[in-house]
């Protein structure tokens, strides 16, 4: 284990934004035997920064706006890997994000995770 404890910072008040809400779908079988997806809303705490910004992409079809940030917390953030199947949705500042990647740092301290999250829905 590493020995710098970065959660230290990633919970400090003057740089962690404590509105962030994570949507989470979960999945199970109705009593007809369909699928049934639930989305639980869990509020959380992290520390975020641009990724790439906002960028506007001009193309011979039109125009598009996409834009991406990262986050950085303690809260497990998932990208739909494996058994989980769907990507987080978090929203930040009244936007919609979809975490498309996260990087496990659980070997610092208590651990922490930073994932880069897609604006939603991609607009133009």
């Amino acid at each position: 284990m590493a020995l710098l404890d970065v959660t230290e910072v990633l919970l400090d008040p003057d740089f962690m934004d404590t509105s962030l809400v994570c949507r989470r779908m979960a999945q199970s079988v109705g009593d007809d035997g369909r699928a049934e997806s639930v989305e639980n809303q869990i509020p959380f705490a992290g520390v975020v920064t641009s990724d790439k910004g906002d960028i506007l992409e001009r193309l011979s079809g039109g125009e598009r706006k996409k834009g991406s940030i990262t986050i950085h917390t303690v809260f497990r953030l998932s990208s739909g890997s494996g058994s989980d199947g769907i990507a987080d949705i978090v929203t930040w500042q009244g936007r919609d994000y979809t975490v498309s990647n996260v990087n496990d740092y659980n070997h610092f301290g208590r651990g922490f995770v930073a994932a880069s999250c897609d604006l939603l829905p991609l607009a133009g």
